[in-house]
């Protein structure tokens, strides 16, 4: 099978509603990385929902990386489902766009609702970009939380547009470049080890693609060891 750009482009999408807490706040910050240092009482407010934290300058008892938003709703590895023709082995998260119009609440219910925006034919042997656009919503209040913009690289389904009648030639135009990066020091810098098993953590958030879990999958995607999902970095 190939991609069918009609079918894909039109795909049904349902209304996705989730309610979450503080639990899978914390696994989500405990996924990315936060929590490393169980002494570090900055990072201890992602991760623990006891009292104010002595030292974190009197902020909530949890606080919800912002972040998170990717995670929450999702359509789920829509992808793997045989009818969309794609190549779920060889399918890579390449970019990610996130706008934060408020801030995530430490738990609630959200909804969300997702369209294919394009589907770009780098040609044969190629690969071929798929840009998701998804709008999360506070369920109780209808306010708009967040709007995410995925692109997903398939590896393996470059030169779909070649077929009569299968999209434009090429595809969509390509998605508009991001503004490139400062050639200067950064204002700011954190970092935090990433972890042997921070992959299988991180799973447990939203994307269960095996490619981060089953050596045997990793393998059969060219790689010599599971992954650690692109969102999680």
């Amino acid at each position: 099978m190939t991609i069918q750009y009609d079918k894909l482009k039109q795909w049904p999408f349902e209304t996705v509603r989730q309610t979450y807490d503080w639990r899978d706040a914390a696994l989500y910050a405990l996924g990315v990385g936060y929590g490393f240092d169980p002494m570090d009482t900055r990072q201890l407010p992602y991760v623990y929902e006891g009292p104010d934290v002595a030292g974190s300058g009197g902020a909530p008892a949890l606080q919800t990386v912002p972040t998170m938003a990717v995670v929450l709703a999702t359509p789920g590895f829509w992808v793997k489902d045989p009818a969309s023709g794609v190549d779920w082995v060889k399918v890579l998260h390449g970019e990610q766009n996130l706008e934060i119009h408020r801030p995530l609440p430490a738990g609630g219910t959200v909804t969300s609702t997702t369209r294919v925006e394009r589907i770009v034919d780098k040609g044969a042997g190629k690969g071929a970009l798929l840009v998701q656009v998804r709008d999360l919503t506070d369920a109780d209040s209808g306010q708009l939380l967040a709007t995410l913009e995925s692109i997903t690289f398939c590896r393996g389904d470059g030169g779909y547009s070649a077929q009569p009648g299968n999209g434009p030639a090429g595809g969509d135009a390509p998605p508009t470049p991001r503004p490139k990066v400062p050639d200067s020091p950064p204002d700011t810098r954190c970092e935090l080890p990433t972890l042997p098993q921070a992959a299988l953590i991180y799973r447990l958030c939203a994307d269960l693609n095996p490619l981060h879990a089953d050596p045997a999958v990793a393998k059969a995607a060219g790689f010599e060891r599971p992954i650690l999902h692109g969102l999680a970095s």
